[in-house]
């Protein structure tokens, strides 16, 4: 998988993270989990395209397991949105899904480059 699809792919869930948040910010007046979710949402593509410039292979899977690390986060943080009524079903199934497809792309990601890494 090109990491230009995931950094594609974590920059459309960035956007789409921001979006979500101005809206719930503006028409709920809520910033306590809009403000969590936007720190944690926009950090993966943050750390991927960080990535781009590692320092070699160990800080390459570091960011790429920095940018797992906050995939989990963001979908609680979305989950807690929906729970707590803030935002809709199919804002909460959409965002949810995308976070996921990212995840599975890091954790194929970060698992490949260990192993080629291990073959050497």
């Amino acid at each position: 998988m090109s990491d230009s699809i995931l950094r594609d792919k974590s920059k459309d869930f960035a956007k789409q993270v921001v979006e979500l948040c101005r809206e719930v910010k503006k028409e709920k007046r809520e910033s306590v989990l809009t403000n969590q979710l936007l720190r944690s949402g926009t950090s993966i593509g943050a750390n991927i395209y960080e990535a781009q410039y590692a320092q070699g292979t160990k800080d390459f899977i570091s960011k790429f397991e920095i940018a797992l690390k906050e995939c989990p986060e963001s979908e609680y943080w979305i989950e807690l949105l929906f729970e707590t009524g803030y935002i809709d079903q199919n804002a909460h199934k959409s965002l949810k899904n995308e976070c996921g497809a990212i995840r599975r792309m890091l954790i194929s990601s970060i698992t490949t480059i260990k192993e080629n890494q291990s073959d050497k």
